[in-house]
């Protein structure tokens, strides 16, 4: 018999559409931009000649029978005009940010950085003031279009249709309500007798990712009621003391906090309201939080999953628990590639963009410890050599030159004054 829609379109689901049809979007769409800014009558003329960069991720998650866009790209863009006087004028625009945020919620505003090629002149100018103004108009309003695309290209791809759903709109015929009634009513009076519970095989499915904050601020946001819908973007309940429960996602997981430590770890029962999550069988989420100077580690450590579900438990702690820190701001530095779960079977790690901030605290680590060492080496040989020294004479050569005159005269001084 089939499962109901609004039971198989319940539980998580995740499609990643980043390469190549993300990428291709933006590229198709956005070049597509022609602008005349003064009118067709006018000579001026703007437009998006190529897109030469594309980076970051576009997801799309569905949620209780709800399709979520999730994404986070930056864009850099030639673009190219035509000046009152006939110049031909030539610049870059980069956008650091396209995501959620911007296009739909409109919590967060575009940003632009632009540059101009052509050399400057008072047409080329004045059209460079156009573009500033009218381009990045026409460039919002194709943006905030992504979502929409999105959900109407692959949204089939994750929900069951309906055509297989139980119609229940039609009036039940009189004569077949009594029996079916009293059916109803012997089934009722018999007692139920509860099943044993199956013995379920588990595994543990560990993630890690490294946030550019501090791990107080991140323990807050994963046991705050008024800051985890910042992430989640649905209501949650979460009173964070030892035994009370706790829901996320709208009641998607639901649970009990065990113990917790604030800024340290947060220990949790876990359950997936799932059609696929076995009835009454919770999981235990362990999630650490280990700072550095600059960085925390937050590693979410799942024991008990259903073997079988590890890759589609690993999906969603990827895309709505690491994601959803990084959707609001929280960048993501480095995801660790001892990232691993202990099924025999091993997730493919999701490639991430390195942080140029990670790179230079690497690079200003490495120096600083060659220039520690080179220190030391020196200050050793320097005290051997002195040593020695005041064994005998003949070793001053192995001191530096400012102290070779020093310690000779004060060698010859001490021999003349000791007894023959």
């Amino acid at each position: 018999m089939s499962m109901p829609t609004s039971t198989a379109n319940w539980h998580w689901k995740n499609k990643n559409v980043t390469h190549p049809w993300a990428k291709e979007w933006f590229k198709h769409e956005l070049t597509s931009i022609e602008l005349s800014p003064n009118g067709e009558d006018a000579k001026e003329r703007i437009s998006v000649s190529d897109m030469t960069e594309f980076d970051g991720d576009v997801e799309l998650g569905q949620r209780k029978s709800k399709l979520i866009t999730i994404f986070d790209v930056r864009i850099v863009l030639n673009w190219a005009g035509v000046a009152s006087d006939g110049t031909e004028v030539n610049g870059r625009l980069t956008v650091p940010e396209v995501s959620h945020e911007t296009t739909l919620d409109k919590t967060s505003d575009y940003s632009y950085e632009w540059s101009l090629s052509t050399s400057s002149s008072p047409a080329v100018d004045a059209l460079y003031t156009l573009a500033r103004k009218h381009l990045t108009q026409a460039l919002e309003a194709k943006l905030d279009t992504f979502p929409k695309a999105i959900i109407d290209t692959h949204g089939k791809d994750l929900t069951i249709a309906g055509s297989n759903e139980p119609s229940r709109t039609g009036t039940p015929n009189p004569a077949a309500s009594a029996p079916a009634t009293a059916t109803a009513a012997a089934a009722a009076a018999k007692p139920v007798t509860p099943k044993p519970a199956r013995a379920l095989n588990t595994s543990k499915v560990v993630r890690e990712a490294v946030f550019m904050a501090a791990a107080d601020d991140l323990y807050s946001l994963l046991s705050d009621e008024k800051r985890i819908p910042a992430w989640t973007r649905a209501p949650a309940q979460s009173d964070p003391t030892p035994g009370a429960d706790y829901a996320l996602f709208g009641g998607g997981v639901k649970g009990k906090y065990v113990s917790l430590s604030p800024g340290k770890e947060i220990v949790q029962t876990w359950a997936l309201q799932s059609p696929t999550w076995p009835a009454g069988h919770n999981a235990t989420l362990t999630t650490t939080f280990a700072q550095s100077s600059d960085s925390t580690t937050v590693t979410f450590s799942l024991d008990g999953v259903p073997t079988g579900m590890e890759d589609e438990i690993t999906r969603n702690l990827d895309g709505y628990y690491i994601q959803g820190l990084k959707s609001i701001g929280y960048v993501q530095l480095v995801v660790s590639p001892s990232q691993q779960r202990s099924s025999s079977r091993t997730p493919s790690p999701k490639c991430k963009r390195a942080s140029k901030v990670t790179k230079k605290a690497k690079a200003k680590s490495s120096s600083g410890l060659s220039a520690g060492a080179v220190l030391g080496v020196g200050l050793g040989a320097g005290a051997l050599a002195l040593g020695l020294a005041l064994v005998s004479p003949r070793f001053s050569q192995f001191l530096p030159l400012a102290l070779r005159t020093p310690f000779a005269s004060a060698f010859a001084s001490a021999s003349t004054s000791s007894p023959a």
